[in-house]
């Protein structure tokens, strides 16, 4: 029963390991401090807006990346984020060759040692070649007996696919990131964003921030006690 029990958990973490491989996702992070009005961009970010990584970042040259039928929402939010409200979107970017990007931006609060908040940071991720690189498909085809994990998974994508309206295969992406950059296996990391959603509801903005807080988050969560 015990060499059963483990090779099962084996089977799983190979399935899990053969889920994660391929080639990273483009995914930079980004700050922002409220009183200096600052942008800060990693290079991987500047790359995605087709800029070189010593370009120093400003709201006009954020918003000069935005796409036209995506400006005036992002200036209104970009508005929000200098008076000290949330950052969290779905948006189209130009680069500065013409290609367009769909970039999923997460964040959270920073806040000093003193505990108030001072601005914001996280995460920009290009979806674009989310559906070609990443597809859901692979899990009917390396998992076709783990139903139990399936199914958590799944759940997870649908709970990012609500929040955040992006398609199936862009909520696997981004699942599989947080997995590789929190160093937590996939279905691990999915239950604990499920155990976690009964504690975010709300509108819309505080949907999205709320989830931005626990995707980014989630990997800490302890574990469910197990079931008798």
């Amino acid at each position: 029963m015990a060499d059963r029990a483990e090779s099962s958990q084996e089977e799983k973490d190979l399935v899990e390991h053969v889920v994660g491989v391929g080639d990273p996702m483009a995914v930079g992070r980004f700050r922002y401090w409220f009183r200096e009005r600052r942008w800060e961009w990693s290079a991987e970010v500047a790359r995605i807006h087709g800029r070189s990584p010593d370009t120093e970042p400003t709201t006009e040259l954020l918003l000069s990346h935005k796409h036209p039928e995506d400006r005036d929402r992002l200036e209104a939010l970009i508005v929000s984020i200098e008076d000290g409200g949330a950052f969290s979107s779905r948006h189209r970017i130009i680069d500065t060759a013409g290609q367009t990007h769909e970039v999923l931006v997460v964040s959270e609060p920073m806040a000093d040692a003193h505990g108030t908040v001072t601005g914001t940071q996280g995460y920009y991720i290009d979806l674009s070649a989310a559906a070609a690189a990443y597809r859901s498909e692979a899990l009917e085809d390396v998992l076709p007996d783990l139903v139990e994990a399936r199914a958590v998974i799944e759940q997870a994508k649908g709970a990012l696919m609500l929040a955040y309206n992006v398609s199936a295969e862009q909520a696997f992406a981004v699942l599989r990131w947080r997995s590789q950059e929190s160093n937590t296996k996939l279905r691990t990391l999915a239950q604990r964003l499920i155990d976690g959603l009964p504690e975010i509801s709300g509108d819309e903005v505080r949907l999205r921030t709320r989830m931005d807080h626990l995707l980014l988050t989630a990997h800490t969560r302890p574990e469910p006690e197990p079931v008798e």
